[in-house]
């Protein structure tokens, strides 16, 4: 991702100092579709999400996952487990992935 002052310091050298698209690319370390993508717009921030989230690993506990959150959503949330204690539930199901597949899956 592009930050604001990257994105300022890249329109600065472009409109102020002349510098061409190839010389400021390099000159920050950064791709030249990316210096051309923010020179083309006015957009001040970038941001890139995935439309589909790949869960390779994941994917045969989704329907365990689910049930279980949807259990525990009428309790309160001091009674719900943590996503760590949902991730230990499903090693012991024989889960081989990471905690932070099981994390990003229960945040969205």
């Amino acid at each position: 991702m592009t930050g604001v002052d990257t994105i300022a310091r890249i329109r600065f050298e472009h409109h102020q100092n002349g510098k061409g698209i190839k010389r400021i690319a390099r000159e920050l370390g950064i791709a030249r579709d990316t210096v051309r993508k923010v020179l083309r717009s006015n957009a001040t921030v970038f941001a890139y999400k995935r439309e589909v989230q790949p869960q390779p690993k994941l994917g045969t506990f989704v329907a365990v996952l689910t049930a279980i959150l949807e259990a525990e959503a009428r309790l309160p949330r001091r009674e719900r487990r943590s996503t760590q204690r949902l991730f230990e539930e499903l090693r012991g199901r024989g889960y081989e992935g990471a905690h932070d597949s099981v994390h990003r899956f229960v945040k969205t």
